[in-house]
């Protein structure tokens, strides 16, 4: 298991050294940045002496090679540069607009997680087929509107039509709420597809008929076997969505007028402010990997037989995986789930 979170970390490491990287090249092949417009700016009246001075003091009269040298080191000891507008650190700006960025997705996360839990079980488990199909069908309608969209229409109806929530930020729980269900819808659409979709192939899997043959209800079975083997893709599908649910806060905090890395994000891209739009897109590497090490932490914890290292766990212990030898129908045996849960259910047997 060292090995293993050792090895993540590695890679976590490797990835935000080639974003940075990558960044960094394609940031610095835009034409132009803000010292440069506000030099050529001809109402700055800005002369040459003092235009050389600029570049020298932003380092951008070096070569590329040093710039990034440089940065890299800056990096390395938590210093992101400073903004080409204002002059602030980087890291002084994100760190204003970060909390904010994260209430918003941390709501948004959680709400998105129960409404494709809801969805997947209501599309499943409802008493008509009529709402099973009806509430089958949500997936689709969530996913197919933007995310800007559904922030104007939440705007038009619950905050200029009833009054019910402020029209832009206030510091309140309130004003959270908006916007945190407008992301949210963004991530629930494809966690519910997913999700419902592998609740129907479990439900069909042997193992679920043998709970089901030993007495189990529907709820015993769903909470001991259809539950943790539908989770494993939905668990997959939330960490790839973290870079979703990142643009979306973009988009969501323009519409609802909250300051956050959105805001921030925004005002660099018109500025062309570059050191701080690489540290934003740094910030959002890190929560991505940050995210997907969680993930992939998590696995073991849904199921117990999957470890770590690879290996597999047979009746409490830990034992190497069979080797491809033997008859087929001996290596189909080696490969069938554990069926353990089953012997914990009391089987009743009705005397004629």
């Amino acid at each position: 298991m060292r090995t293993y979170i050792l090895k993540r970390f590695g890679q976590a490491a490797l990835v935000l050294w080639a974003a940075y990287t990558l960044s960094f090249l394609l940031l610095s092949a835009l034409p132009g940045d803000a010292v440069t417009n506000r030099i050529q700016n001809p109402e700055a009246q800005i002369s040459p002496e003092q235009a050389e001075v600029l570049l020298q003091y932003y380092g951008l009269d070096r070569p590329l090679w040093e710039q990034y040298l440089t940065a890299l080191a800056g990096l390395l000891h938590g210093d992101l540069g400073y903004s080409l507008t204002d002059g602030r650190a980087v890291t002084e700006l994100i760190g204003t607009a970060l909390p904010s960025t994260l209430a918003l997705t941390g709501l948004a996360l959680a709400f998105g997680v129960v409404f494709a839990l809801v969805i997947g079980i209501l599309a499943n488990y409802a008493p008509w087929k009529g709402l099973r199909d009806f509430v089958a069908s949500w997936p689709a309608l969530f996913g197919s509107i933007p995310t800007f969209v559904v922030g104007i229409l939440f705007l038009q109806f619950f905050s200029f039509g009833l009054h019910l929530i402020p029209a832009s930020d206030d510091g309140s729980f309130v004003a959270l709420l908006a916007p945190a269900i407008t992301l949210g819808l963004l991530i629930a659409a494809p966690l519910a597809q997913v999700f419902l979709t592998s609740i129907r192939d479990t439900r069909g899997q042997p193992f679920i008929h043998v709970l089901h043959a030993r007495g189990a209800d529907e709820r015993y079975a769903f909470r001991r076997g259809v539950l943790r083997n539908s989770s494993m893709p939905v668990l997959t599908l939330l960490g790839l969505s973290c870079g979703e649910l990142i643009a979306g806060a973009v988009v969501t905090e323009a519409v609802f007028a909250r300051p956050g890395i959105g805001q921030l994000t925004v005002g660099a891209v018109s500025t062309q402010d570059l050191p701080v739009l690489q540290g934003v897109v740094l910030v959002a590497t890190v929560a991505y990997v940050t995210v997907n090490l969680l993930v992939d932490l998590a696995y073991p914890v849904i199921d117990p037989r999957i470890l770590l290292d690879g290996s597999v766990r047979r009746i409490g212990r830990r034992v190497r995986r069979p080797a491809a030898t033997g008859t087929v129908r001996d290596r189909e045996h080696a490969a069938m789930p554990d069926l353990r849960v089953a012997r914990r259910i009391p089987v009743e047997v009705s005397m004629p």
